[in-house]
């Protein structure tokens, strides 16, 4: 998926466009398989919400992952992509008990990260294996947006309230198969996701019948050259051997469970946009592209960087260039990014375009969101149409009937 295969995907499908590498997804599951293959039992539920197309969570359940979701629409895009009800855990949060006995009905694999609905359900359905979300109140993640495992987070059940915990678990005795956490994404430290690991494990002890523990995910990937990165071999190593002695102690073999997103799918994306003007101010020269916070808002949202190239330049000389888009509030890409020198019409490419970029897209402005592709085996497939103006209007009710204005009160 080199910068002149870029290019002619997006001659054939037009841009803006989201184009997906499926041999960079199989490296990354490849690669994360292989830090952990010390566990006799290892795990990977892939996180859909960072890209939900039925193409790629087809492509993630053909690798051997399981999948992690959020939805109850999350969940029957798993089943229609093939996946096995007992491969799917779903994990929501501040959702109504009547979905989460929606998804059970399925055969999923339910998640709980509240006390109340916890009660409630175990109530109903004692029998159900049941996994608990822990909020282990360790801070982690790139920006406060993506941190979820703080004390002041709303996801998870607190381990200051582990006795009330317990008190609800007895008194319905509920089947408790699972223990998890997620302390937030774009983790750098892991000695921090080492010492969340360990109040997991305490608080697992409290659980004499469990299958796995779930260990979340939020690994960080580089976003440009020489970016730093969640080091997975040496987390690998770490708590493979610290998993194993605590399944030694704990007189069984669990499960230990990732729920990867971003790592497996941002560096297998790139989002290809047109310039549509090239615009010089007093002070600053904006490349002004057919898209905007629309298509791709995570750098709107969490001050995201994304490398920017000119695939239609490659060899031009370097000028220093705005990346803006056409939505009508500020919407900037990246401010005096060095870029071979752009032209209108020219092709951009923003890297790490793959996880959270089209799942957040929007029809803001009335814009039509863009084309997918998936590239495999050599090969570009379209894996998702462009929206039409048609779309705009789907299940829009034109109620004209009710401005109507009558001939008799027109005023002559």
């Amino acid at each position: 998926m080199d910068s002149q295969n870029l290019l002619n995907i997006a001659k054939q499908f037009g841009a803006p466009l989201y184009v997906y590498d499926a041999e960079k997804i199989a490296a990354q599951y490849q690669r994360l398989t292989k830090a952990f293959k010390g566990v006799s039992s290892l795990r990977l539920n892939y996180a859909a919400k960072a890209l939900s197309n039925i193409s790629v969570l087809r492509l993630m359940n053909n690798l051997g992952s399981g999948l992690d979701t959020v939805s109850i629409q999350e969940v029957k895009l798993g089943l229609m992509a093939g996946f096995k009800p007992e491969s799917i855990i779903y994990t929501p949060n501040g959702v109504s008990l009547e979905e989460i006995e929606e998804a059970s009905a399925l055969g999923v694999q339910i998640n709980i990260d509240n006390l109340s609905i916890l009660e409630q359900f175990g109530s109903k359905h004692p029998d159900v294996p049941v996994c608990i979300r822990i909020n282990p109140h360790v801070m982690a993640g790139g920006n406060s947006n993506i941190s979820v495992g703080h004390i002041d987070s709303k996801f998870g059940i607190s381990i200051h309230q582990i006795p009330h915990l317990l008190r609800i678990v007895d008194l319905t005795q509920m089947n408790i198969n699972g223990i998890h956490m997620h302390t937030g994404s774009d983790i750098l430290d892991i000695d921090v996701f080492l010492y969340a690991s360990e109040i997991l494990f305490e608080t697992a002890k409290n659980f004499k019948a469990l299958d796995f523990i779930d260990f979340g995910s939020g690994f960080k990937v580089p976003y440009k050259a020489g970016d730093i990165e969640t080091n997975v071999e040496e987390l690998g190593k770490k708590l493979t051997t610290r998993f194993n002695e605590f399944c030694a102690d704990y007189g069984k073999e669990l499960t230990l469970a990732f729920e990867p997103g971003k790592f497996l799918v941002s560096e297998a994306g790139s989002f290809l946009a047109k310039v549509n003007v090239v615009k010089q101010t007093t002070s600053t020269v904006f490349a002004s592209v057919d898209s905007g916070f629309n298509h791709l808002i995570r750098p709107m949202l969490y001050g995201a960087s994304h490398q920017i190239s000119n695939i239609s330049n490659p060899k031009g000389r370097e000028r220093y260039y705005s990346v803006v888009g056409y939505i009508c509030e500020t919407d900037t890409f990246g401010s005096n990014r060095r870029i071979n020198e752009i032209s209108e019409g020219d092709i951009l490419c923003f890297k790490n375009a793959g996880a959270y970029c089209f799942t957040m897209a929007s029809n803001y402005n009335s814009r039509y969101r863009p084309a997918e592709v998936l590239w495999h085996n050599g090969k570009a497939h379209l894996i998702r149409k462009r929206e039409t103006f048609d779309d705009i209007l789907r299940n829009q009710v034109d109620v004209k009937e009710l401005f109507e204005v009558s001939e008799k009160a027109v005023v002559k």
